[in-house]
């Protein structure tokens, strides 16, 4: 007779909830990469470097790290919101391309 470890078994909820968690951290990478992308649009090293910049003595710096700022806020605000409907199987699972396209759009301060 075949002794069962049963503590290695996996159950249908520890498997949907090990697939929720690749997919969210799948969507927050692309989100990340997103944010990213467009603060390189001009030369920041990211988004983070960027909003840094909010109250440099540049004024064109300045507007730009709050202008991405106050869109990275917005990014993240909407995702989670969406995500969450997504977990909570509210929404179908979105493409990741699709999803980014949902995204607030950002434009550069004049």
């Amino acid at each position: 007779m075949v002794a069962i470890n049963w503590s290695l078994m996996v159950t249908a909820e520890q498997k949907q909830a090990k697939a929720l968690a690749a997919l969210q951290g799948q969507f927050t990478a692309a989100i990340q990469d997103h944010l990213d992308a467009t603060a390189r649009q001009r030369q920041y090293d990211g988004i983070q470097t960027a909003i840094t910049y909010r109250d440099d003595p540049n004024p064109q710096y300045a507007a730009e790290g709050q202008a991405l700022f106050e869109w990275r806020s917005a990014v993240w605000t909407y995702a989670t919101a969406e995500l969450s409907k997504v977990l909570s199987a509210e929404r179908e699972i979105p493409q990741v391309d699709a999803f980014l396209g949902e995204l607030p759009v950002f434009s550069w301060p004049a």
